[in-house]
């Protein structure tokens, strides 16, 4: 009877090993690549949406606090935005929904890239006889106060 070696079984095991080890460490490597460009795109999705956020609140904040007549009188209501946005456009559509109720206000901001985000609400017509007065219930007596002020810093 003729015996053979045992190590020729065993031959190429530890080569299939090392290639398996660098295909699933190759998977790896991708799926973190791939992972970290979605992470940036989404990062940068996110700050274009913090941008045009702030945008929009500032041009409804506008509206509201002029107020839908007035604002289409004294501003556009189409354009290119104030620096540092300047690559950014605005429009804002306004509708009367007849005397006494409230307009349909729609703001609209575009970015560099085409995108648009937008915000619709409704905004109260101001009555110019609804002006707030503006002065202190109390009249204020600066001199009082400012000696006031001083005697307490000296007494402690």
């Amino acid at each position: 009877m003729v015996m053979r070696p045992r190590r020729n079984v065993r031959r190429g095991f530890a080569l299939i090993d090392a290639i398996l080890g660098g295909l699933l460490l190759a998977f790896g490597l991708a799926a973190v690549v791939t992972l970290s460009q979605r992470s940036l795109v989404m990062l940068q999705r996110g700050e274009r949406e913090a941008q045009a956020s702030a945008l929009l609140d500032e041009l409804l904040g506008q509206v509201v606090a002029e107020g839908p007549v007035d604002f289409s009188r004294r501003r556009p209501v189409v354009g290119k935005c104030d620096a540092p946005w300047d690559e950014w456009s605005f429009a804002i559509d306004l509708s009367s929904n007849g005397e006494g109720d409230a307009w349909d206000v729609v703001a609209r901001v575009q970015d560099i890239n085409g995108v648009e985000h937008r915000c619709a609400t409704k905004v109260a017509a101001r009555n110019a006889n609804d002006l707030p007065e503006r002065k202190p219930q109390e009249p204020i007596d600066r001199k009082d106060r400012f000696e006031k002020k001083n005697e307490a810093m000296k007494n402690g």
